[in-house]
């Protein structure tokens, strides 16, 4: 026997050999525990998946370089910009024009494209960067992320699709406006980067903008204003829904039922909702009673379409009316659809209980729809949604009544819009003390992931019930 062969049988000396290998340890712990996590929970995956993002994000914010004056920015800015980018609000506690240097806008923008693949895209990018691969698991996690739009084997290839039809929206909607630019002044350059930050923030329903009064100045501009409504409604509508489209087009027969349900639900908040802001609007002074007829109703669909998740606004949102402001509330807590850059509780949890309503009303033991039944488990799911999205927006609320002393219709749209991802402001956000900045910080995070992942995420243990208590139904209503 050789010296070398006696080396490598030697559980000794093989243990001596191994730190020579250097620092793969590292990468090969880190490999082990996303396998782990992405084997026992796929919802704590993207829990760990966003938190990672929102740290790098707040790293790279913090730095000297990323703010203008060349100073460090604090910690509760720099977090809440991150957070506000990563799961794509909008909300600011410092001008994105002002504060922020290149840099740190480019980060802003580089966290608003990765927030908006979504929580489990993002988690199965995760795992698939770190292992090299995307196993069977990770496959079934991607797969739940597109709502079952594929068979198992065409997962890879539809995440490709996904950041693909991503990176092709953004650049279609880019290279309709930097013309614009150009023709109101800027450079060649500058215009390329305000069109490309426009059509990731609108694509993605994140809201920043790089200038610092907003989009105001393109009130009336349909040049700017069509293809930042055309980024937020079709982000709004989610990936599995794009991924039918691109399948099928436009024939309806072969449409998903979560497709169905999200266009036809979208169409309806969309109509409903410029309709009841311009009839409450219309003789504001404030904001649109000395407008023409046009500009009032470009003014109404555009707020319709960006209070659902967008996050742009033409007028300042302190300026409207109580009951408009209460619309927004609605509209914000419905949100767009599901797995995509929209927040809110969604509009297929809202088709689902209206649906359910309609069924109990006429005396239905199944809850039916476009042929299809809606399994008991779903609408289970969507009690669950809508209650534990209004219990995380009372228990801010009130936390931040307690910290703020503002009035409750502000405190309450501030909230929302936070929980939403939905990035309109009556600048309270800028106004709160850190604690009040972290509490914000906390419920976009929250809506983002979504109530369900979260709770998934935070459980201990994944339980299986072995058996069934006898049925006996209380009195409800």
């Amino acid at each position: 026997m050789t010296q070398s062969q006696s080396r490598s049988r030697d559980p000794a000396s093989w243990q001596t050999v191994q730190p020579e290998r250097g620092g793969l340890w590292i990468f090969t712990g880190i490999r082990d525990f996303i396998d782990n996590i992405a084997n026992t929970s796929p919802a704590r995956l993207a829990l760990t998946a966003y938190g990672l993002a929102i740290l790098l994000f707040t790293g790279l914010l913090s730095l000297p370089a990323a703010s203008a004056d060349g100073a460090a920015t604090p910690i509760h800015q720099a977090l809440f910009t991150a957070v506000s980018s990563v799961c794509v609000t909008g909300l600011t506690v410092v001008s994105t024009a002002t504060h922020w240097t290149f840099f740190g806008q480019l980060v802003i923008l580089v966290g608003i494209f990765v927030g908006g693949l979504g929580t489990l895209t993002l988690a199965s990018l995760l795992a698939l960067m770190v292992s090299k691969r995307l196993g069977v698991r990770g496959k079934l996690i991607a797969q739940e992320a597109l709502n079952h739009a594929g068979r198992l084997g065409e997962v890879g290839t539809l995440l490709r699709i996904v950041i693909s039809t991503s990176v092709t929206i953004e650049a279609v909607l880019a290279v309709a406006m930097i013309p614009r630019f150009v023709t109101l002044g800027e450079d060649f350059w500058q215009a390329v980067w305000h069109g490309a930050f426009y059509s990731i923030s609108s694509f993605n329903n994140a809201g920043f903008t790089p200038h610092s009064d907003g989009i105001v100045p393109y009130e009336a501009d349909l040049w700017i204003l069509v293809p930042l409504m055309l980024g937020v409604f079709l982000g709004s509508l989610g990936f599995p829904v794009m991924l039918v489209l691109r399948r099928h087009g436009l024939r309806w027969k072969k449409w998903s039922l979560h497709t169905k349900l999200t266009i036809q639900v979208s169409l309806i908040l969309l109509v409903a909702g410029a309709a009841l802001w311009a009839l409450m609007e219309w003789d504001n002074t404030n904001t649109i009673a000395n407008m023409s007829l046009g500009d009032k109703i470009t003014h109404s669909i555009f707020a319709s379409v960006m209070t659902r998740s967008g996050g742009f606004n033409l007028v300042d949102q302190s300026h409207m009316d109580s009951t408009t402001r209460l619309l927004s509330d609605a509209l914000m807590f419905a949100g767009g659809g599901s797995a995509s850059t929209a927040g809110g509780i969604k509009v297929t949890t809202i088709a689902v209980m209206f649906l359910a309503i309609v069924a109990e009303a006429r005396g239905d033991d199944d809850v039916k729809v476009y042929g299809r039944t809606i399994p008991e488990g779903t609408m289970r799911v969507a009690i669950s949604v809508i209650v534990a999205g209004a219990t995380l927006v009372c228990a801010a609320a009130f936390l931040l009544l307690a910290i703020s002393g503002a009035s409750l219709d502000r405190v309450l749209f501030e909230t929302i819009s936070a929980f939403a991802t939905v990035g309109l402001s009556t600048n309270l956000s800028a106004e709160l003390p850190p604690s009040g900045v972290y509490i914000l910080a906390a419920l976009m995070f929250a809506g983002r992931i979504g109530t369900i992942t979260l709770a998934s995420a935070l459980a201990l243990r994944q339980r299986r019930q072995l058996f069934h208590y006898p049925e006996e139904r209380p009195i409800i209503g």
